[in-house]
């Protein structure tokens, strides 16, 4: 992200990271658990907070038990993809995903057409972060803060894009609070991940997106 980049605090302490398995009574059972490979599912794509967890929180069981720890991102449907995915593997503990906890408690209640129940098919298994959720907005874009942006978004109505993970993620539906909040018509546009998002808000292409901090953070310092 270039340097100069606005960021606004939007939500504070959002729940970022959660591992969970496939629901079973088996899992763990096992005296000698593990005995091979875990793998750890990304429910996003590159570039997001959670697939920065991901690879992280790998090392640490890793270097518990001295087991592979293979980092998959299987991105999309708002992390549904890597929900079945997890739901449809065997309940031994060996398939784990790290996902945005508040996505998974949402879900239910936006989507009735989903073929698993993620509140009863998961079991949660340790929280890895929390962090504030920040606006952000390419730099080439003439406000200073968040007074200005709602004023200059107002005098544009419908011209303004966001970009999210995908419909009903957790960046959605700050994004959509807060222009609800601030009496803006923004449009929103979905993407497989905060990561692929990125390029368009640098570019322009969209006017603003809810992240997190730590994902604003390291997209500007690479951009500099």
């Amino acid at each position: 992200m270039k340097s100069g980049s606005v960021g606004v605090p939007l939500l504070l302490g959002l729940l970022a990271g959660l591992v969970v398995l496939s629901a079973t009574e088996a899992a763990f059972a096992q005296g000698d658990y593990p005995n091979r490979a875990i793998r750890m599912v990304v429910d996003t794509s590159p570039g997001g907070l959670t697939d920065i967890l991901g690879p992280a929180r790998g090392r640490g069981p890793r270097a518990r038990a001295g087991r592979q720890v293979v980092v998959e991102n299987k991105a999309g449907a708002s992390g549904n993809v890597a929900i079945e995915f997890v739901v449809k593997s065997p309940p031994d503990g060996y398939t784990l995903m790290i996902c945005a906890g508040g996505n998974l408690v949402i879900k239910p209640f936006l989507d009735h057409s989903l073929v698993f129940d993620p509140l009863v098919d998961l079991v949660p298994v340790f929280n890895v972060a929390e962090a504030p959720h920040i606006l952000v907005v390419p730099a080439a874009l003439p406000v200073k803060d968040l007074a200005g942006f709602i004023d200059y978004a107002k005098a544009n109505p419908g011209r303004f894009y966001y970009g999210s993970a995908g419909t009903g993620s957790p960046p959605h539906l700050a994004a959509d609070q807060f222009a609800r909040l601030a009496g803006l018509q923004l449009v929103h546009v979905p993407y497989k991940g905060v990561g692929p998002a990125l390029p368009d808000l640098i570019a322009g292409r969209l006017q603003i997106m809810s992240m997190s901090y730590g994902s604003a953070s390291r997209i500007s310092r690479a951009a500099r």
